[in-house]
């Protein structure tokens, strides 16, 4: 029993020593284009060229890849290849907004979900990926992530923070508020922008299957409504949801970024092929 105990106590302490070593170990933040697209590549130095699961993690409405390197960090400690792009017209990529209410919002999605097999099929063709695909992201970049989930099965998990799943209700409360407003909203409107109906998770719920899904949504958000991720938890029981709601407002704080980890490390850890 003495042995027993020692013994166990010697591979705890060795796990412990492991674990400390993990988390201070040194990352290779790499600023690179990918074609025309601006991305930091964040990944643990040792292993920069060895094949690990790959996370694509997209930032926000009108902020840059560099507002999330503080997640794509937290994750890239985890063993992880973080890719965090610059969506067009951010960061690098910034123009002028178009004065038509969403033009530039929507065009900034669309061409996120044009851009992500691209960015995939790069790291693949170069052996770095070890055939786990995972996604996530913040407000757009959150609706992002939905919208990629309703076209490509090969994604093992996704995490969609103060983001929605219901492309075509935003777009809908845009056009009503805007036009309420006084702003100039072209009448096909609603036409101009029908690829959503093929991007809509809330009308498919379907395409998600039981690939595990984190929602991380504030009460008091005044800019994404969370009703609309409460209510597509409510209608999808038998979905592999996880949903964390917090009273807090358009706003993603430490505690946040390490959810986003802890399930990113649970879900491809049970998958690894």
């Amino acid at each position: 029993m003495v042995f027993f105990y020692s013994v166990l106590v010697a591979l705890l302490a060795t796990f412990c020593i492991l674990k400390l070593r993990w988390k201070r170990m040194k990352l290779a933040v790499r600023k690179r284009k990918i074609g025309n697209i601006p991305v930091l590549e964040v990944v643990p130095e040792e292993m920069i060229y060895e094949p690990l699961p790959l996370i694509i993690y997209y930032h926000g409405w009108q902020t840059s890849k560099e507002l999330v390197l503080t997640q794509g960090r937290k994750l890239a400690r985890e063993g992880f290849r973080v890719v965090l792009p610059d969506a067009a017209n951010h960061g690098e990529r910034k123009t002028q907004l178009s004065e038509i209410p969403s033009l530039t919002f929507w065009q900034s999605i669309q061409t996120n979900l044009f851009e992500f097999s691209y960015l995939v099929d790069f790291f693949e063709n170069l052996g770095l990926v070890n055939g786990q695909i995972a996604v996530g992201g913040v407000s757009m970049g959150g609706m992002t992530t939905c919208g990629l989930l309703c076209q490509h099965p090969e994604i093992t998990a996704a995490a969609c923070i103060m983001g929605s799943p219901s492309m075509l209700k935003y777009r809908d409360r845009i056009q009503m508020h805007a036009g309420a407003a006084g702003f100039f909203v072209p009448e096909d409107y609603g036409q101009l922008l029908s690829w959503m109906d093929a991007y809509d998770l809330s009308s498919q719920p379907e395409k998600l299957g039981q690939r595990p899904l984190l929602f991380w949504h504030g009460t008091q958000d005044e800019k994404i409504p969370y009703g609309d991720v409460e209510a597509f938890v409510a209608e999808n029981p038998e979905a592999n949801l996880q949903f964390i709601s917090r009273e807090e407002r358009h706003l993603v704080r430490g505690e946040t970024m390490d959810q986003v980890t802890a399930f990113f490390v649970a879900e491809l850890n049970q998958t690894n092929p």
